[in-house]
């Protein structure tokens, strides 16, 4: 029994035995707790300065603008330079964006229109860092751990989530806003530190991936990546979820703010812990399907329908209580469908296109932002925050049946092409 128990979690780390991707993980899980307390301390921030949920979700669609317009090219810059590099430099303007939050507030100077302008410059360290990233992740494990790395990352995300929203609520009632963005700013330090001191000749690269010159153009590299996309079907499938599911699904976010001030009447500390529900939710998800070497169907499609349906029952909630433990079940079957996406996608792509593909992937996830924060601000404006949630729940809903149906009427041609990267 010993054994087997030991087995089952070696099992569920066993990427951590990668150096490099140890010191990137532990570098990532002080940083995402920093930034999860500055998502609510934002938020918090404009519902101080103006009481209006549109404004709310203007704020968030600034902060993903340039990763609507730039995270395609950030995948073409992330094929052509080493990564670590060109996250350390993402990093460093996120700390300084951070910073400069944290000394408008303090100054009691802070308007509005700060807030709008630092987050385009958070969404252009964003619109960089993201696909090199995610493309990062197979170079640290290797193809054989990438699963299980996909998923000890959200883990890892979710476990911030948890962390960082809760103690950031506190902070806020305790310290105020400005703590909570300078503790941000602060925790971007040990992951720089962890990304400057990798042993770069430990990373997994393929000798097969095709140098890129500089002399190609960017526009052809990127129609390269998306060409290679809608040619296999095994990744449209995954876009053609995406479009749905990140678009208003993954933008759920932006209205727990609202849910928490305009439909449960709570304060900060309500909405850092229904924030962080999400995170325990996807944090026991992550540790259950962790030791698992691939992904399924029925996780992806499962997880999807879930998550809509959950997200329609959140809609339908007035009480405190009882949105806490659904948003615990929303947070789970996130994790489920996104780590399924993210990892079917990668296996699907060759190496020397996989920051151009997962840029696209990136640009459903947070670039579309901006349209699903939009709708889901002005849908609040207008009918209320409730029925917002609804329109969300059903927009995904139809994303995961079309998928499903896509799957259906190309399952032969899907599963030919899935680890089609395997072998290019």
């Amino acid at each position: 029994m010993p054994v087997t128990k030991a087995t089952r979690w070696s099992e569920t780390i066993r990427a951590v035995r990668h150096p490099n991707y140890r010191l990137f993980y532990f570098g990532q899980s002080i940083s995402l707790s920093g930034t999860w307390m500055q998502t609510v301390a934002q938020a918090w921030l404009v519902i101080q300065l103006t009481d209006s949920a549109a404004a709310v979700g203007m704020v968030t669609t600034l902060q993903f603008l340039p990763i609507t317009f730039l995270v395609l090219f950030g995948g073409v810059v992330a094929d052509r330079v080493p990564k670590r590099n060109l996250i350390v430099g993402t990093r460093l303007l996120a700390m300084i964006q951070a910073s400069l939050l944290a000394a408008l507030v303090s100054s009691g100077h802070v308007e509005l229109w700060h807030v709008y302008a630092l987050a385009l410059v958070l969404g252009l360290a964003n619109a960089f860092e993201q696909p090199a990233r995610q493309a990062f992740i197979v170079e640290l494990v290797g193809r054989d751990d990438l699963m299980n790395a996909v998923v000890l990352n959200s883990g890892n995300f979710n476990a911030a989530r948890l962390i960082g929203p809760s103690v950031g609520g506190i902070v806020i009632a305790t310290a105020g806003v400005e703590a909570a963005f300078l503790l941000n700013a602060l925790s971007f330090v040990p992951s720089i530190l962890m990304l400057t001191v990798m042993d770069m000749s430990g990373l997994h690269v393929s000798d097969r991936r095709r140098r890129t010159t500089a002399s190609a153009g960017a526009l052809s590299e990127l129609r390269e990546g998306i060409s290679y996309v809608l040619r296999t079907p095994a990744a449209l499938l995954i876009i053609i979820m995406m479009v749905f599911m990140g678009t208003f699904g993954f933008n759920f976010i932006v209205v727990v703010p609202l849910l928490a001030k305009f439909v449960l009447d709570g304060g900060s500390v309500e909405l850092g812990f229904l924030t962080a529900a999400i995170g325990l939710g996807a944090l026991c998800s992550a540790l259950a399907i962790a030791a698992n070497r691939r992904t399924t169907r029925f996780m992806l499609f499962g997880g999807g329908a879930c998550f809509a349906l959950l997200l329609g029952a959140v809609a339908l909630s007035e009480w405190y209580s009882v949105t806490l433990i659904l948003l615990i079940f929303v947070g789970a079957a996130n994790i489920a469908f996104a780590t399924s996406a993210n990892t079917s996608l990668q296996l699907a792509t060759p190496d020397h296109l996989r920051g151009r593909v997962m840029a696209l992937f990136m640009l459903l996830v947070a670039g579309s932002t901006p349209i699903g924060a939009s709708i889901t601000g002005l849908a609040a404006e207008q009918w209320g925050v409730q029925t917002a949630v609804g329109i969300l729940a059903a927009l995904c809903l139809v994303g995961v049946s079309l998928g499903f149906l896509y799957y259906l009427t190309h399952k032969a041609e899907v599963e030919r092409t899935s680890e089609a990267a395997s072998y290019a």
